[in-house]
């Protein structure tokens, strides 16, 4: 994972990631204006505003956009689009028996998801694709003890390299080899490059836990919405960061590579989640998204990412969504 860095086995480390921090916010209410100073002037006719809608009666929606049923439930963040889990800011509420979406996760989420418009590339189209960590960087150990992170990121980065090169995309790594990169450096790489997409790879790890499982795909939280994973991170939700000009391109990139992932692999649905600890995501000025292939701390998942067949697959679904 990103911001974690593990110099040498056998060290145990922190949890990696494991499900998104249960941090129950409360969405702001909406703004009451402030009654007029009452003058001896003249009066002027003024329209009355209409009321700000902050939560948003969701069957309604669904019909009014002409969309099939999608799984949202009181209480949960976790909502089911076509098939695969995306994680909200915030819970959905139930209000006299109706279900109800606060209106920041329609807009920044279902709306985004709903529109059919792609990123405009030039042709070819030119990617960067980020094989996580790297030299004193190991990333995360692997529970079989012979390997890290770093290692199979760049293998699964030149597996999608080839790939996509063969269907006539122009492609950059932010490394090559096993070198040392920080995070504003692959920001760099890319703003360098003038990359249409930017796509980060790396695996996951829960140690001790040895039961967490799956997939998991990034993309940086929107400006007005809670994250689903903090870290240490200062979660400001008044800020926005370069990257969330691509907003609804993140999540609907996301969602569909995380949907082809799913679909090669077989594993384990943890999700399309937001987040801004990210920092090789804030700083972007393209549709970026962050892939967790599978956890290292698993003996199943290990075993599996151990073997050239299985980053194979990943590689190919990545290519399989970008196309």
């Amino acid at each position: 994972m990103e911001p974690h860095v593990v110099f040498a086995p056998p060290v145990l480390q922190p949890a990696h990631d494991q499900e998104p921090e249960v941090v129950r916010v409360e969405p702001p209410p909406p703004v009451v204006p402030v009654p007029p100073v009452v003058t001896n002037a003249p009066a002027t006719a003024v329209p009355n505003p209409k009321p700000a809608v902050v939560w948003v009666d969701w069957e309604k929606w669904l019909a009014e956009n002409g969309h099939p049923p999608v799984k949202v439930i009181p209480g949960s963040r976790r909502a089911l689009w076509a098939g695969a889990a995306v994680y909200l800011g915030f819970e959905p509420r139930q209000l006299n028996g109706r279900v109800e979406v606060f209106h920041r996760d329609i807009e920044k989420t279902f709306d985004a998801l709903l529109a059919t418009n792609s990123p405009v590339l030039k042709v070819p189209p030119l990617i960067v694709i980020d094989p996580g960590h790297g030299g004193t960087n190991w990333g995360t150990r692997s529970l079989l003890g012979n390997a890290h992170e770093k290692e199979y990121t760049l293998d699964w980065a030149r597996r999608l390299q080839a790939l996509l090169e063969a269907r006539g995309w122009s492609v950059v790594l932010t490394r090559t080899n096993d070198a040392s990169l920080e995070l504003p450096e692959r920001v760099a790489v890319a703003e360098k490059a003038g990359a249409a997409l930017f796509v980060s790879l790396h695996f996951n790890a829960g140690f001790p836990n040895q039961e967490a499982h799956g997939l998991e795909t990034y993309c940086l939280t929107p400006q007005g919405l809670p994250s689903n994973v903090i870290r240490d991170f200062a979660d400001d939700a008044t800020h926005a960061w370069p990257n969330n000009a691509f907003d609804a391109e993140n999540v609907r990139l996301a969602m569909h590579v995380h949907r082809r992932l799913l679909g090669a692999t077989g594993a384990e649905d943890r999700g399309v989640k937001r987040a801004r600890f990210m920092g090789v995501l804030r700083g972007q000025n393209r549709p970026a998204i962050l892939i967790e292939g599978g956890y290292l701390s698993n003996p199943q998942e290990a075993r599996k990412i151990a073997t050239p067949e299985y980053r194979q697959k990943l590689a190919e679904a990545v290519a399989a969504a970008l196309n």
